[in-house]
């Protein structure tokens, strides 16, 4: 008999990755912030198809075990309203929170509003359906939580600079002496659709940090150095990121190609093709969705 399959073959986990979720379960004590074991292995499971569905169950093992696990469960902890974890939530980060809000801001009023509107979404905002949708549904425990909401920080301060930006009128920007160009006339048909559709759909797929990275890099110019003090890291950290990053990216997209019915040579051709500052889709603004797929966040680390 062969070895397992993939996870995303099997209907339902093994007796392996069973036995492995009831030790993660204790490991995380995820039981103190009103987590059962079965609401927990959901939670794993879901990670584990998310990022690496295509593994065998010894690689699945491994990846569980490389979470972090009482970070995780105290995340979904508060998310499901558990009151015990958001009292070791606001102990453990309120101060560093508003710490890392004053750094990106740099102004008291401004830092004290984005950690408080912060708060807010991780409490949970109401959806259509009535249900209330934390944040923090979307930490997947790849890295650890503080970095994960520093990222959340400076990116929401980014999107607040940019509605700022928009906000300024017509009349303002006349009066300022702006000169406008004349738009430039649509490319048409530069950009072959398949390539168009997996491009589009591997930017909807990126995490938060993923995003914010290439927006702020590529398409808001911003440098090395910047990002590596809006994120507390050396930019040599960001480099090593965005090598990652645009490599997987690329991955990714040829394999949907391929998933798309196109010969591994012609995606190959495509993909000399692809230039994130170049395709006709809208770039900018998959990278600025709003939180709804399943990958919005992902880990702040090397």
């Amino acid at each position: 008999m062969g070895a397992p399959g993939p996870i995303a073959d099997r209907p339902t986990p093994s007796a392996l990755v069973e036995t492995a979720c009831d030790r993660l379960f204790e490991r995380s004590q995820a039981a103190r912030y009103g987590l059962s074991r079965k609401d927990f292995g959901v939670i794993l499971l879901s990670i584990a198809k998310q990022y690496c569905a295509e593994a065998v169950e010894a690689e699945l093992v491994r990846f569980l075990e490389s979470l972090k696990l009482e970070e995780l469960a105290l995340a979904r902890g508060c998310a499901a309203g558990n009151e015990l974890a958001w009292e070791t939530f606001l102990t453990r980060y309120r101060s560093s929170l508003y710490g890392a809000a004053y750094s990106i801001a740099k102004e008291e009023s401004v830092a004290k509003e984005l950690a408080d509107s912060l708060y807010a979404e991780l409490y949970g905002i109401p959806n259509e359906a009535g249900r209330r949708v934390s944040k923090l549904e979307y930490y997947k425990g790849r890295g650890s939580l503080e970095g994960w909401l520093r990222t959340v920080l400076a990116q929401e301060f980014v999107n607040r600079y940019r509605r700022t930006k928009r906000e300024v009128s017509l009349e303002e920007k006349v009066e300022a002496g702006e000169q406008f160009a004349a738009t430039p006339p649509a490319a048409s048909g530069s950009t072959e659709p398949a390539l168009e559709q997996a491009s589009s759909k591997a930017l909807r797929e990126l995490g938060a940090e993923e995003r914010f990275l290439l927006a702020a890099y590529f398409l808001d110019g911003r440098t090395l150095a910047e990002l590596g003090r809006t994120l507390k890291v050396h930019e040599s950290t960001i480099s090593r990121k965005l090598d990652r990053l645009t490599s997987d990216l690329r991955k990714t997209i040829r394999k949907d190609l391929i998933g798309q019915g196109i010969s591994s040579r012609r995606a190959d051709e495509l993909m000399q093709e692809l230039d994130v500052r170049d395709l006709t889709l809208d770039v900018r603004g998959n990278l600025q969705q709003e939180p709804g797929s399943a990958a919005f966040y992902k880990r702040n680390e090397e």
